[in-house]
């Protein structure tokens, strides 16, 4: 059985973007191919043997993707459900004030830096199934911290 990959809309859109991009550019690679091979002996090629690699690595995400595009499971927008879940933004404050915003996504499409917390990372398994107003403490291998639950969205 298949692997189920959890995404948004907005993932599911960034991958079929990224998936026609790297289409796109398979005509671009297979001309650099094309010419490094001109170029003579290709055991000593290095233009042919860096094209060649290029073309495995665009082949190997564009069969990523389409697995990924194939096994997923669209994560719905929460229904005004009082609990965080994935979809929800979650809206943190700790004691001295501070505030974390961020979105819960599956892995494929977490991204820290933009605000996307996978919901198997410990920030995100600490805030699934809690409601606004309960304290939560994220556990890292660095350190504990506590956090209030001020927004669910």
């Amino acid at each position: 059985m298949n692997k189920q990959y959890r995404l948004t809309k907005d993932g599911v859109a960034e991958l079929e973007a990224e998936l026609q991009a790297l289409t796109a550019e398979r005509g671009a690679i297979a001309d650099r191919i094309k010419t490094a091979r001109e170029f003579g002996d290709l055991a000593e090629n290095a233009e042919y043997q860096s094209a060649r690699q290029e073309q495995e690595k665009n082949d190997n995400r564009i069969a990523e993707i389409q697995h990924i595009l194939q096994n997923t499971e669209l994560i719905k927008a929460p229904r005004g459900d009082s609990k965080v879940q994935l979809g929800s933004k979650v809206v943190l404050k700790s004691s001295d004030g501070k505030k974390k915003e961020f979105r819960v996504v599956g892995t494929v499409e977490a991204d820290p830096l933009e605000g996307k917390i996978s919901d198997e990372s410990p920030l995100g398994q600490a805030v699934l199934g809690k409601k606004e107003g309960e304290e939560v403490e994220i556990v890292t291998p660095n350190e504990t911290s506590k956090y209030k639950i001020v927004d669910i969205g």
